[in-house]
């Protein structure tokens, strides 16, 4: 049944912030469920061949500017209007996402995600500032210290390379992907803009 998705995703996609908010609105509708997947999504370019589309597009002309143009089609149709690009995009995740795989351990990685997503890419969060994303983790009920902490381990940081690893071996190849269905079986969509496609599968249930 298609009750469930998997939205594969790492903090610095500032579609990983877009998708978000319409996803669980999607969601709640249809009382299905969401798994995060945390990744890296620099080892996913790396395994994909894939690149940023304002680099890999660049010599396309008007490629870019059309793409800016949906995103902002997309902005204004969900009401998304505080999203800023942040002051210090692309910035490096591999903390961020190594402490979201040990938050997701702990059966509360779609709550660590939606905790920082707001202050990343509308408050512009300073992500060199382990005080900073402490303080937010701190008031939203983390023990900050112990996923920093464990965000060191070989476990967890092995956790994400297999997880990135596992993702593309699935099909995925960038942000935001996501799979429809059973945890581990789903249908493959890429894309905000599938979320027509993805309320229909979840009307059929």
């Amino acid at each position: 049944m298609a009750n469930r998705v998997e939205l594969v995703f790492d903090f610095v996609s500032p579609n990983a912030y877009l998708i978000w908010w319409p996803l669980r609105e999607l969601l709640d509708r249809y009382e299905a469920e969401l798994d995060v997947v945390p990744v890296f999504l620099g080892g996913m370019h790396k395994l994909t061949g894939n690149a940023p589309p304002m680099i890999r597009d660049a010599e396309v002309k008007g490629k870019n500017a059309y793409a800016m143009l949906e995103m902002q089609r997309f902005i204004t149709k969900h009401g998304l209007t505080k999203y800023r690009l942040h002051p210090q995009f692309p910035f490096n995740s591999i903390l961020l996402q190594r402490m979201l795989f040990a938050a997701d351990q702990d059966g509360r990685g779609v709550q660590f995600a939606e905790t920082l997503l707001r202050p990343i890419w509308e408050e512009g969060l300073d992500i060199a500032s382990p005080e900073a994303i402490g303080a937010v983790l701190g008031k939203a009920g983390f023990d900050a210290a112990d996923l920093f902490a464990r965000a060191q381990t070989d476990e967890v940081k092995q956790g994400l390379v297999a997880n990135t690893d596992a993702a593309v071996a699935r099909g995925a190849f960038g942000i935001p992907t996501m799979f429809v269905g059973p945890k581990g079986e789903g249908e493959i969509f890429f894309g905000k803009e599938r979320l027509g496609q993805i309320e229909e599968l979840l009307a059929k249930g």
